[in-house]
């Protein structure tokens, strides 16, 4: 059963997962050893409930090892414990040795779809017509995985990786004295086809990120009416002169999101 995503994945992700596999089994394979060569059939379950993401990565590392996967739920289905998954078909000791690999891989991506999927659930719950993106604080060398998995689970992935868009926070700000000389720098190297986001700590920074030329608005820890306030006037304000986003962050979950469900945004 395919995904629909798989042709996303750059082909280093099969490298990624050729050297997991090496990290697991640097020398010797006592386990495989015992259990030997016998052709046998194991069978994934999910054992809470949950939605299930990352076919390829799993699938590439039972392939990478001569064995046979067959799902049996589709990736981006919500499940209920005890579901069997699918079944994979192989030597016990090629099975074994990508088991944990495998799971490890899975569990982490259909972690992060399911948590997703709650987000965007409560999303339409609530009637919120905006967007909810992800972020790049991911796992160092996990990152294609973990954001696989929040594109399973619906929502945006923001940006990749520091190349996919120019995002100027505070740091960068401050080197610079100013907004609106960051995004003037920003803007010389990176051109008309990348989108400059500019982290704001109130209105006025607000203001003047839109003043510079910024595409997003970042309104940093703003929360409740502080928040709706300053997104619904920043709009008011400038809808009919400049075209730009607004986004909300810091400190946002899966408990509090409601309160980020604002007309402004």
């Amino acid at each position: 059963m395919s995904s629909q995503y798989a042709k996303l994945l750059p082909p280093h992700y099969k490298e990624d997962i050729k050297n997991w596999l090496a990290q697991d089994a640097p020398s010797f394979d006592y386990g495989g050893y015992v259990v030997g060569d016998t052709p046998e059939v194991a069978v994934l379950y999910g054992k809470s409930p949950g939605v299930l993401a990352g076919v390829p990565f799993f699938d590439e590392v039972f392939n990478q090892l001569g064995c046979r996967v067959e799902w049996l739920i589709s990736e981006g289905e919500s499940f209920e414990p005890v579901k069997p998954c699918a079944r994979v078909t192989g030597k016990a000791c090629d099975i074994l040795l990508g088991e944990r690999t495998a799971l490890n891989i899975l569990a982490r991506c259909s972690g992060i779809a399911t948590r997703a999927n709650k987000c965007v659930a409560l999303k339409k719950q609530h009637g919120y017509n905006g967007i909810i993106a992800g972020t790049r604080k991911i796992t160092p060398g996990f990152r294609l995985v973990e954001k696989y998995g929040m594109l399973v689970g619906g929502v945006d992935t923001h940006r990749m990786d520091l190349s996919s868009m120019i995002m100027l926070k505070d740091n960068h700000i401050w080197s610079q004295g100013s907004i609106t000389k960051a995004v003037q720098r920003a803007r010389a190297v990176g051109g008309f086809s990348l989108k400059i986001e500019v982290e704001c700590q109130s209105k006025l920074d607000a203001t003047e990120a839109i003043e510079a030329g910024a595409d997003i608005v970042m309104l940093d820890n703003m929360k409740g009416d502080v928040l709706s306030e300053a997104a619904t006037n920043l709009k008011k304000n400038w809808s009919s002169t400049r075209k730009f986003l607004i986004e909300a962050s810091g400190g946002i979950t899966e408990d509090n999101i409601t309160e980020y469900f604002s007309p402004g945004l």
